[in-house]
């Protein structure tokens, strides 16, 4: 591998940051999670997908658009703005200006009423605006890693972060359903509470409060990043900064040819990554349509699976640490592979496809069918495969990429990460809507799991030169 140009690892400071700070830059997973449990996944997607498109499945086909839209909007800028943030050496702007983004959009989700045609655009419009604003975010936080730890605790470091998401978004997801989302038919929460704020079942205002208050939980627990942990040095003005970020990314994508076990690693990121996002963006979506889950019952698959995805990112920190994170990720693609199969086995009265249960509308009960029960064991240990999945995959990174282009590299991980999005939930979206079917339209996940997981085996662990 060609060494990088001003500087080698060997050069780069070791990272031997404060607690506040370690904790600030911890406290961001925790402020940005929900986002992604509450609004993207267990309760507000599925809201859209039940209550205001006319079907599930095109409330699937336009939630996959929608992310496919923000998958190409991070794909073509994101390392555009790493390479400018690494010349200009200064991160909290840009994080700054893209939490305005996740906010802005948060808020705008209020605003998605059933049944209303013209919701349908507003919801798509502020879905795109905040997921674009909480990836660009993330980029320019995960960049910020080398600076905090030494390089043999980023695994620990990267793991805790995770972890501390998922608590996040457990802990919003206990308060939504327990005390703001009720069921229409009773008008009572998952507490058997009344909803605060006399927010109305019947309109779903509980459902739709939960993107503002997205928005205060996110701006609450952002704030320690800005006070306590250290920004990069100042190095040029941002005008100056864009030239010659534009200058290096341009160098750096002529270059990836010397950077090819970094460019590997890429494309397998590139794909096991959609898989992952995709099958939680669709997992409850899918349970809606299948089962007819209320919020209620989707809010509890995903307290389920943010409390396996807890355990599974502390744990699989410590074995990043001890064998490395090729290995941990390698491990949870074989967990996620078994975890999508298993869930496209399952419908209303079959598992493993032709063994015959009792409908799950014919069962009283919550999750009382075969079914329902299989559906939340395979969510459990998808939940344990994606916090070590996330987190081992941006510790391997850090140990691929070179030191003195790193926010530009983790630009091209998000690249990385986003770039199939714009394919592969369009994928789904355009299955289902072919087919009518949501299993079909899911199946096709599979697929980047086992093909990134070929991809990473070729990717070699050795330091970055």
């Amino acid at each position: 591998m060609k060494p990088a140009r001003g500087a080698s690892l060997a050069a780069a400071p070791i990272g031997a940051a404060s607690r506040p700070a370690i904790a600030g830059w911890l406290l961001f997973d925790l402020a940005a999670q929900p986002w992604f449990t509450l609004v993207t996944t267990f309760v507000y997607g599925p809201y859209f997908v039940s209550a205001i498109a006319a079907s599930p499945a095109d409330g699937q086909a336009w939630w996959g658009l929608a992310t496919g839209i923000a998958g190409a909007i991070i794909a073509v800028l994101s390392p555009v703005l790493g390479a400018v943030a690494d010349a200009g050496g200064r991160r909290k702007p840009w994080i700054f200006g893209f939490s305005l983004a996740v906010v802005i959009g948060a808020l705008m989700l209020w605003w998605g009423r059933p049944g209303d045609e013209a919701a349908v655009l507003i919801v798509l419009t502020a879905f795109v605006i905040g997921t674009v604003g909480v990836e660009f975010a993330t980029v320019f936080t995960n960049a910020m890693m080398p600076d905090l730890v030494p390089t043999e605790k980023l695994g620990r470091l990267s793991g805790t972060g995770w972890a501390v998401g998922y608590v996040g978004g457990l802990i919003t997801l206990v308060i939504v359903l327990g005390f703001i989302a009720a069921r229409p038919e009773s008008g009572e929460t998952l507490f058997g509470l009344t909803p605060i704020l006399g927010l109305d079942p019947a309109t779903h205002e509980g459902d739709r409060a939960s993107g503002p208050f997205t928005a205060i939980w996110y701006v609450v627990f952002i704030l320690p990043l800005f006070l306590f942990t250290p920004d990069g040095r100042k190095k040029a003005t941002l005008r100056a900064s864009v030239g010659i970020g534009f200058r290096e990314l341009v160098a750096t994508v002529r270059d990836l040819k010397h950077y090819r076990n970094a460019f590997t690693y890429l494309i397998a990121h590139m794909t096991y990554t959609d898989g992952l996002v995709a099958l939680f963006a669709f997992g409850g979506i899918y349970g809606t349509g299948v089962f007819g889950w209320s919020t209620i019952e989707i809010g509890i698959f995903g307290i389920w699976l943010t409390i396996a995805g807890t355990i599974g990112a502390v744990i699989g920190g410590r074995f990043d640490d001890l064998l490395g994170p090729k290995p941990v990720v390698l491990t949870a693609i074989a967990l996620l592979i078994v975890s999508a199969v298993g869930i496209l086995s399952v419908d209303r009265s079959h598992i493993l496809f032709v063994v015959e249960t009792v409908p799950s509308d014919a069962v009283d009960g919550l999750f009382a069918s075969v079914p329902e029960m299989a559906y939340m064991l395979l969510g459990g240990l998808i939940g344990a495969a994606a916090g070590p999945l996330q987190s081992a995959s941006r510790t391997l990174l850090v140990r691929v990429a070179p030191r003195d282009r790193l926010t530009q590299f983790f630009g091209l991980f998000a690249l990385s990460g986003k770039l199939t999005s714009f394919m592969g939930p369009f994928a789904v979206g355009l299955l289902t809507a072919l087919s009518g079917s949501q299993r079909i339209g899911i199946s096709v996940l599979v697929a980047f799991f086992v093909v990134g997981a070929v991809l990473l085996v070729m990717v070699r662990t050795e330091a970055a030169e």
